[in-house]
């Protein structure tokens, strides 16, 4: 079975993390959407709402489950017997940042492949972080996020 591992904060999951487990749902027998736990990073949604709202987005996608993780990526992955990471590139500055963190992850296992999907174009421009700042300032993400995904806070 390949098994896919997407990784991230996902702190809001965006309408281009979605994008990038649907297509990976096509590509392997099973996408795990990871979060990773980080004791030094201050989140904005909590993992237990961050859970639930993937969950809500996925809940009739059976190709599609979501774990938490803490440590290291690549640990997680064989725990759960992954041998693939999946990541979005949405500009030349992920890549190279992405490049990194995939040779580090394959020289601590060199059976863990990363797979690079390329950001559509119509939803490079969303980040987490900047819908972050807008709901800070009590903004509307409605138009960056799933369809239907339930925000609460």
């Amino acid at each position: 079975m390949k098994v896919a591992v997407f990784p991230g904060s996902f702190d809001p999951f965006t309408k281009g993390h979605e994008s990038v487990v649907s297509r990976g749902a096509d590509l392997f027998d099973k996408v795990i959407i990871a979060i990773g736990t980080n004791t030094s990073k201050k989140y904005f949604f909590d993992l237990e709402q961050r859970t639930a709202m993937i969950n809500s987005v996925f809940a009739n996608q059976p190709k599609v489950e979501v774990h938490s993780f803490e440590g290291l990526t690549v640990d997680f992955c064989k725990k759960i017997g992954a041998t693939y990471i999946l990541r979005g590139l949405r500009d030349s500055g992920d890549f190279s940042y992405e490049k990194r963190i995939a040779v580090m992850n394959q020289s601590m296992n060199d059976g863990l492949e990363t797979i690079f999907l390329l950001t559509d174009p119509a939803l490079a421009g969303i980040s987490s972080t900047i819908l972050r700042e807008i709901l800070r300032n009590n903004g509307d993400i409605s138009p960056f996020v799933p369809l239907g995904m339930k925000i609460e806070f």
